[in-house]
C-alpha cells in the first residue's frame, strides 16, 4: 500500500489556557484549563495526514520517558507508524510549555540536541514512500529518494538568514514547495505573491504561494489559480496551521489530485487546525474533509 514518510524531531506540548495573566517571577498562576497535545513539525503533519486514512511512517527519535510513550500512543491512534532512530538515553523529544492569556502567551521548551542520525539509516527507513517531507538537512538522502521516485515536498518555517542561494538546493530537489506569504518574499525578494510565483518557477514546474488567511496563489501551465481560505472557521490559534495545510496537501497528491484540488484540501486542513488551541487539536477524518471540498470546490478560482 503507499505510504507517506517524514523525519523531524517530536514535539509535545503542555498548554495552560486561559491564563489570567502571566506570572511574574516566583509566582504561581493556576488555571482550570490544560490540554496536552503533539505540536508541530513533521510528526504532527503525519498524524493528522494518518488521521485521513493515508498510510503514514514518521521517523523521529524517541525514548524511555512519559512524553515519548505519548507521542507513540498518538502515533498509534492515528494510523501513524513510528521509526525510532534515537540511540541515546535522555528525554528525546522536545517539549512546550506554554501559558496563554486572553493577550499574551509565554513559553518554555527543551530540546536535546545530543545525537544524530546517519544519512543511510534515514534513507533505508524513508525509502519506497510515494511522498517524502523534506527535512532542511540530507540533500543527499532526498535526492536518491527522487530518482527512485518518490515525490519531495518541501516545507520551511521562518528562519533568519532565509534567502534563495540558502534554499536553491533543496528547491533543486523538491517537486513542491510551501512558502507563506512572508517567506516567499524573503526568499524570491519579491512582494508581490505572483512575481514570487514566477522567481520559484525557474526551479519548480508548477509553484505555490500560501497567502495565510488569504487562501493560496498557484502559477500552473502558465495559468494563475487562485484558492480562497474556508470563511467558517474562526481562528484562534494559528500555531500548526502551516503543518495542517501540508497534511491536507499530501492528502491530495497522495490520492493524484490535480494541484489545485491539493491545495483546496490544504486550506481546509490549515483552516479546521486554527479553530483549536494546540497544533493537532482540531482536525478532520477523511469522509469530513471530502464533504468540505465538495461544499467549497468553487473556492477555486481559474485564471486569476
Amino acid at each position: 500500500m503507499p505510504f507517506a514518510a517524514g523525519f523531524g524531531k517530536t514535539n509535545v506540548d503542555l498548554l495552560f489556557e486561559n491564563m489570567p495573566r502571566l506570572p511574574e517571577e516566583g509566582e504561581e498562576i493556576f488555571t482550570d484549563r490544560f490540554s496536552l497535545c503533539l505540536g508541530g513539525g513533521v510528526p504532527g503533519t503525519m498524524v493528522t495526514l494518518g488521521r485521513l486514512g493515508v498510510e503514514c511512517k514518521t521517523v523521529t527519535e524517541l525514548s524511555d520517558d512519559m512524553f515519548s510513550r505519548f507521542a507513540l500512543d498518538e502515533f498509534k491512534k492515528a494510523g501513524v507508524e513510528p521509526i525510532n532512530l534515537y540511540k541515546g538515553d535522555k528525554i528525546a523529544v522536545n517539549i512546550t510549555a506554554a501559558a496563554i492569556t486572553p493577550n499574551d502567551r509565554t513559553f518554555v521548551s527543551y530540546g536535546n540536541s545530543e545525537g544524530g542520525v546517519g544519512e543511510e539509516e534515514l534513507y533505508n527507513a524513508l525509502k519506497g514512500a510515494k511522498l517524502a517531507a523534506m527535512h532542511e538537512s540530507y540533500n543527499d538522502v532526498y535526492r536518491r529518494l527522487r530518482e527512485e521516485g518518490t515525490t519531495i515536498i518541501l516545507d520551511t518555517g521562518f528562519v533568519e538568514g532565509m534567502s534563495l542561494e540558502s534554499y536553491k538546493p533543496m528547491l533543486e530537489i523538491a517537486h513542491w514547495f510551501l512558502p507563506n506569504r512572508k517567506e516567499s518574499v524573503i526568499i524570491t525578494g519579491e512582494e508581490d505573491p505572483k512575481k514570487a510565483a514566477l522567481v520559484l518557477k525557474e526551479y519548480l514546474d508548477t509553484p505555490i504561494v500560501k497567502l495565510d488567511k488569504d487562501g493560496c496563489l498557484i502559477l500552473k501551465d502558465g495559468q494563475y489559480i487562485y484558492v480562497k481560505s474556508i470563511d467558517e472557521f474562526v481562528r484562534v490559534d494559528s500555531t500548526g496551521a502551516g503543518d495542517a495545510f501540508f497534511a491536507g496537501f499530501a492528502y491530495g497528491l497522495m490520492h493524484d489530485e490535480p494541484v489545485e484540488k491539493c491545495v483546496l484540501y490544504g486550506n481546509i486542513t490549515g483552516g479546521k487546525c486554527v479553530t483549536a488551541v494546540g497544533c493537532t487539536t482540531a482536525f478532520f477524518n477523511e469522509e469530513e474533509l471530502l464533504m468540505m471540498a465538495e461544499k467549497y470546490k468553487d473556492n477555486i478560482i481559474y485564471n486569476y
